[in-house]
């Protein structure tokens, strides 16, 4: 494993000198931030909750290659990490938070996700909370098809799904054109429409692929925050504006009663969540909403519902510090985020 980076600007080079002095404040915890990549403001938004709670947080990350990606540069500290698909990815995570006394990992990437989820107890029996949901919820949210079904199965509106080789045999009859999804995608990758037959036979054969009916209307993200012993305390829909790579460029919060309805809905079925979640919908003109997408992690867009008050990363950081908690459900209506583009220099 490559040594570990320092971050460029002042950043201690020893680690002892930084623990030692937190352990003199009282009220310290060391998190990582894993598959940190380009999660500068997830990162900035945990710096703002620890220093409005008074501890000395100090900022880890973890990458495949941690000298390009801005949050492991902007962190205190960095670390080269395998694939998290790769069987080395468990031991090599858990190797750097027994060596640096890591007590809080945030995952960030769809692929992570269930390792983690798996290992949680791994973690654990190191005094290192994973802020990860159950294995089912997890693997559930990956699987496109399953995610169809559990909105199904839970009485949520969802658009009428079927996995691609099932509907080439004939098992369902759903009116083209049809929205193709990798089975297992994320980012909006491998994302198009079909047409005809021919299109779906010519879909990529090196990975599954769903056939999903084509929902029109306004795109909302909603952000879920769950305690420690699954409830749901919050959550926050934004309309997303504009979408640029699958990532919301410019939203804004936004309260609706129907959304709203769905959402606590959504969080009373999720059994076994955890943390930060968030769920896709999109609302037609006469107001029907339908949930197409969960993902078991902190949405790209979390940074807005942070600033309209929702602050998931404080109320992680207060529940594994033992403080009073202080999740709430009163956030701020019509907060716009616009996003631009920024640059490390190293």
């Amino acid at each position: 494993m490559d040594a570990p980076a320092t971050r460029h600007g002042g950043a201690s080079a020893s680690l002892g000198t930084d623990w030692e002095g937190a352990e003199r404040s009282g009220r310290s915890l060391r998190m990582m931030l894993s598959s940190a990549g380009r999660r500068v403001g997830l990162m900035r938004s945990f710096r703002e909750a620890g220093a409005a709670l008074g501890i000395d947080l100090m900022m880890f990350a973890s990458d495949l290659k941690p000298d390009w990606s801005p949050a492991c540069v902007e962190a205190d500290r960095s670390f080269a990490a395998p694939p998290a698909e790769s069987e080395g990815f468990i031991p090599a995570m858990l190797d750097i938070c027994r060596r640096e006394q890591i007590e809080l990992i945030v995952p960030t990437i769809d692929t992570e996700l269930i390792a983690y989820a798996h290992a949680r107890d791994q973690f654990a029996a190191i005094n290192c909370h994973v802020a990860v949901s159950d294995a089912a919820v997890v693997e559930m949210a990956r699987d496109k098809l399953a995610t169809a079904q559990f909105l199904t199965g839970a009485g949520l509106p969802s658009p009428a799904t079927i996995a691609a080789e099932d509907y080439l045999a004939g098992s369902a009859d759903l009116p083209l054109p049809l929205l193709a999804k990798p089975r297992h995608g994320s980012s909006s990758r491998g994302i198009g429409m079909v047409y005809d037959r021919e299109e779906v036979a010519a879909l990529d054969d090196s990975e599954p692929y769903i056939l999903q009916q084509f929902l029109d209307g306004r795109e909302f993200t909603v952000s879920l925050y769950f305690d420690g012993e699954g409830r749901m305390q919050c959550a926050v829909p934004h309309e997303r504006l504009r979408v640029r790579a699958g990532e919301v460029e410019k939203g804004v919060t936004v309260r609706n009663a129907i959304i709203g309805e769905l959402a606590w809905r959504s969080g009373a079925a999720l059994q076994g969540a955890r943390g930060a979640l968030c769920f896709q919908l999109r609302m037609d003109a006469a107001g029907c909403a339908s949930i197409f997408e969960i993902n078991a992690r902190f949405g790209g867009g979390y940074p807005l519902a942070h600033r309209a008050g929702a602050r998931f990363a404080q109320w992680l950081l207060e529940e594994r510090l033992g403080l009073p908690l202080t999740a709430h459900d009163g956030w701020q209506d019509n907060v716009m985020m616009l996003r631009f583009d920024d640059a490390v220099f190293v």
